[in-house]
């Protein structure tokens, strides 16, 4: 599996519905924040986006017409997923020095959490069939955002998520690892331990530490050591410090709350395009900090922030929305 900074064919998205239960009361205020996605990434690759049917297709590409983002590189495909976190239902592609293949991970909503979900997983089965590649069975449940990758032959993921009792309570930690290596390529995995409060995927890897090259990690840490995310991240970031792996930190956001919920508001939810990197933020004084420390991280690429407080209610923002697709 590459790594997310080499070079894409472009990005997949699943596009939400009016329907979808990820945003509720607020649905209106989302396809704009999607459309500045949209707009940003085609600049650098093309944007592949799964709608519903022809009809949500006519009203998806008057959205982006609106906000100046439909052009030549955004193409649309009638795949249909009931929710749009087009990471963790999405494909994951894989590569060798002459071909690409689809792998297919059983998807169960996060632990059975938001029924139903038969029609998100069959996403990879249908764009490995657009694409006209092979498509291998990963032989066990796993979303994209609780993995992490070097490209290199690392991985990162979090015990919380890969070991809970309702993803594969058949398997062992060591099957796990069996099956990572063997459909992934990678042959060394770090295991982190708790994720963010208010994430209900049971502690994705997306939202705490973020591979920047082969060698290097971003990793949140928060400083208030009153606050509930402090003893998880702090213990986090010693097992980071175990692995000879170059350590950036970066802050978390002040929490975010809406209607008495604490969202799993991170920085680490970035998601790097080809020209881009796609930067959430929260209407904070951090958010600056945080820009700048993503700027000197990808010298290489506009960093560019868009507001992920409304996004954040549906429990994930740019990472967990999009799934690249490797040259």
């Amino acid at each position: 599996m590459p790594a997310e900074w080499e070079p894409h064919i472009g990005t997949w998205l699943t596009w939400p519905r009016p329907e979808c239960i990820s945003f509720p009361d607020i649905y209106e205020r989302i396809p704009p924040v999607m459309a500045k996605m949209v707009r940003a990434l085609s600049a650098g690759e093309k944007v592949f986006i799964n709608v519903w049917d022809s009809e949500m297709e006519d009203q998806v590409r008057k959205q982006l017409e609106k906000n100046h983002a439909l052009n030549n590189d955004v193409e649309f495909y009638h795949h249909q997923a009931y929710e749009p976190w087009c990471r963790d239902h999405g494909p994951i592609f894989v590569k060798n020095k002459s071909n690409r293949a689809v792998i297919n991970w059983r998807y169960n909503a996060w632990g059975n959490k938001y029924p139903p979900y038969n029609l998100d997983n069959l996403i990879p089965e249908q764009i490995a069939k657009t694409r006209g590649i092979e498509c291998y069975d990963g032989g066990m449940i796993l979303e994209g955002g609780s993995i992490e990758v070097n490209g290199a032959g690392t991985l990162i993921t979090t015990e919380s998520c890969l070991l809970n009792q309702n993803r594969n309570p058949e398997l062992s930690r060591h099957q796990i690892e069996d099956q990572l290596c063997k459909m992934l390529g990678v042959s060394n995995i770090i295991w982190l331990g708790e994720g963010i409060v208010g994430d209900d995927t049971d502690g994705h890897i997306d939202n705490m530490t973020r591979f920047i090259d082969a060698h290097t990690v971003l990793t949140t840490v928060e400083e208030n050591a009153q606050d509930i995310n402090y003893a998880p991240l702090k213990a986090n970031l010693g097992r980071l410090q175990k692995t000879g792996l170059n350590i950036i930190k970066l802050p978390m956001p002040e929490p975010v709350t809406f209607r008495g919920q604490r969202l799993p508001a991170s920085y680490a939810n970035f998601y790097i395009g080809n020209s881009v990197v796609l930067l959430p933020t929260f209407q904070q004084p951090k958010d600056k900090l945080a820009a700048n420390i993503l700027g000197k991280a990808f010298p290489d690429r506009e960093i560019v922030a868009i507001d992920s407080t409304d996004l954040i209610w549906g429990q994930g923002s740019f990472h967990c929305l999009t799934q690249q697709e490797p040259d």
